[in-house]
């Protein structure tokens, strides 16, 4: 097997000379800081967390008043408040760079967003089309009422409108919150029921794998059940009548009034996000204007090398947060590619295609998705020029060791493997790639910039190349304004900070290698305990899933004689059937690579995995169905049929 930490990629000098990350260290270049090398730079961003954020606001050239106090009641990561003074709006900074555009200048008629469905829809706005549609929509939501601190919801698909809404609706200093349409009624309800929202933008219908899916029924529902909505504009994506507000009259109802933007503080909600909702109600995570910005602008530029000019793609849907850290690349003067639908229809090429006929800089995905390019043995490295590529992101779960292989041997050579890791809590990253440093075999490449990340071991004592909890012990922008409708912050105080006085505890299980690079092993609170020893689910996917036969599987701990035991489920190719051999050979690769304690009880095969609707594997509403548990909102799940697979499984009942 392929040693794991082997270096599959490393910048040319000239490649680093190049990047932003080395603009802004050549602007520390006359000071007494030490940025020469990645490591030190790090060091200083933790040690002069206040220096580092402020200095990072000046590079970057945020449009808004910073104000004299970066940071007060610092030392509380809970309460600490960052830049209290500071005035800025979001949707200003994502539109400043094109402000002056004009319908006829060379900047003007650029293309701002692409977007395809499938091979159904292909269409692009220019970046005097965006202001201009940017422009009518807000001013028709000023007519409505709408002002600083409202929420507007959308229920949409990750399209070119969804964009504009958004833009309209932030520069207003109103609160943006969505979800995807392919969220059932009840879902949406639960979400939006809490956020009470004004506006509600959706659309008739949406395309996944070749058919038109009609969502008019669902969205009666959801207005008829939030009675916070006033107004429902419907996009005729499909071309279907709908008895709404009708976007393209928005639209063709051009203003006089021109774009204003309203002065926001750094703390104020700008979006509210949600938690998946698959233990109970789904949290409403709000997060803040400048803490959003001024980290989404950090992790593009400093660890995702987005410059002026880029065009950005990251395949999600705006139910996911990767779509909210994707738009706030025009922050950077990057376009966007948006695409909405099936990832393989008509063919696995297809966002390749899109990748080719866009000239992306930046492809983001999940990790379950370039391995199943990998299972279906897809070479894009063959197919396709990709000329202008030069960082792919990896982020949604783990991304196996030998999915890194893959990448270099059939995707492209040169490019910059960014294994990413954060979360809706965060909105962002606690650990990032960098252009700067190589790429390591199974590694994420390095801490964010201005995060203090370390590993907790058992005791809560901060190790280095030892399996533990990933925790932040300082605060930063980032931090969740609050959770809504949790008055007294119990909640949010609940969700991180009850493990460990004054730290973050994001709840991944990691190890911090020597160079800097970090391993995820998967989400601690799914982390098997056979024996008392702890086991990361990632480790035990790694080795099933290169198997041949084996399309995904999904492991859990089953209580059992007063411990613990490992039960795997797993799904087949077509024409595969889990017999004596297989099972030998699965137990056999867990056991070689991993130990003898990661080797499953029980291995059973299922015809299909639950899932959340941002693709992510449910393992912990598995575990509990397995004991007879009720799970306590199937609503949250893309597939929640599929938990019926997991009940009364006789084979569970016996020795």
């Amino acid at each position: 097997m392929t040693e794991t930490n082997k270096i599959l990629w490393q910048p040319t000098a000239e490649q680093i000379a190049n990047t932003r990350l080395t603009a802004f260290m050549q602007t520390l270049s006359n000071t007494d800081v030490d940025a020469s090398r990645y490591a030190d730079l790090y060091n200083w961003s933790i040690s002069n967390s206040q220096e580092f954020w402020s200095r990072f606001w000046d590079f970057t050239g945020i449009v808004g008043i910073k104000g004299d106090v970066i940071l007060d009641n610092g030392d509380d990561i809970e309460r600490a408040v960052w830049f209290p003074d500071a005035r800025l709006n979001y949707a200003e900074n994502l539109l400043q760079p094109f402000l002056d555009c004009t319908e006829t200048s060379e900047s003007g008629e650029a293309t701002a967003i692409y977007f395809r469905a499938e091979d159904k829809v292909s269409r692009s706005l220019s970046y005097h089309e965006l202001l201009n549609q940017v422009t009518a929509v807000t001013a028709w939501l000023r007519a409505q009422g709408v002002v600083k601190g409202d929420r507007v919801a959308a229920y949409m698909g990750n399209i070119p409108e969804t964009v504009v809404a958004m833009l309209a609706t932030t520069s207003l200093g109103a609160i943006w919150t969505s979800t995807s349409p392919d969220f059932g009624a009840q879902s949406v309800i639960e979400r939006f029921g809490q956020t009470k929202p004004k506006i509600l933008f959706t659309q008739d219908g949406y395309i996944y794998n070749g058919k038109e899916i009609d969502i008019r029924e669902k969205v009666a529902e959801i207005n008829k059940a939030v009675n916070s909505i006033q107004t429902v504009v419907s996009i005729p994506f499909l071309g279907l009548h709908h008895s709404h507000s009708d976007w393209n009259s928005l639209i063709d109802n051009q203003t006089d009034e021109s774009l204003s933007f309203t002065p926001c503080g750094f703390n104020d909600p700008l979006f509210i996000l949600y938690s998946s909702g698959t233990t109970g109600q789904p949290k409403c995570i709000t997060h803040k204007v400048g803490g959003t910005l001024l980290q989404h602008k950090k992790e593009h530029q400093l660890h995702t090398d987005i410059r002026s000019g880029d065009n950005v793609f990251f395949f999600t849907t705006c139910g996911w947060m990767m779509w909210n850290w994707l738009v706030s690349a025009l922050a950077s003067g990057a376009s966007l590619s948006l695409y909405d639908g099936s990832p393989f229809k008509p063919t696995g090429n297809v966002l390749w295609d899109f990748a080719d006929d866009t000239g992306m800089s930046v492809f983001g995905t999940s990790a379950k998705y370039i391995d199943a390019l990998k299972k279906y043995e897809f070479t894009p490295k063959k197919t396709h020029k990709l000329s202008h590529l030069r960082t792919l992101c990896s982020t949604g779960s783990v991304l196996a060791p030998e999915s890194f292989d893959y990448v270099y041997e059939s995707i492209k050579t040169d490019i910059c493997l960014s294994s990413i890791s954060g979360g809706t809590d965060i909105l962002s990253c606690f650990v990032l790639g960098n252009a700067n440093l190589p790429v390591r075999r199974g590694e994420s490449q390095c801490r964010g910039l201005g995060m203090a990340v370390e590993v907790f071991n058992g005791d809560g004592v901060p190790v280095e190349n030892e399996k533990g909890e990933l925790v932040c012990t300082q605060t930063f922008p980032s931090q969740p304004a609050f959770f809504w409708d949790d008055d007294n912050g119990q909640k949010y105080h609940t969700a991180y900070f009850s493990t460990y006085k004054n730290i973050w505890h994001h709840g991944d299980y990691v190890v911090l290698k020597p160079e800097g690079g970090v391993v995820i092993y998967g989400r601690s609170d799914a982390t098997l305990n056979p024996g008392g020893v702890r086991i990361g689910t990632a480790e035990i996917y790694r080795h099933v899933e290169q198997l041949e036969e084996v399309m995904e599987s999904i492991v859990i701990g089953q209580e059992w004689h007063d411990d613990t035991r490992v039960v795997l489920f797993v799904v087949l190719k077509d024409d595969y059937a889990l017999d004596e051999a297989l099972t030998t050979r699965i137990c056999q690769s867990v056991r070689k690579g991993c130990t003898p304690r990661h080797v499953p009880s029980k291995i059973i095969q299922v015809s299909d995995i639950p899932r959340t609707k941002s693709g992510k594997i449910v393992e912990l509403a598995v575990r509990e169905v397995v004991h007879g548990r009720a799970v306590k909102n199937i609503h949250a799940l893309a597939n929640p049929e599929a938990l019926d697979l997991y009940r009364n499984i006789t084979e569970l009942a016996r020795n």
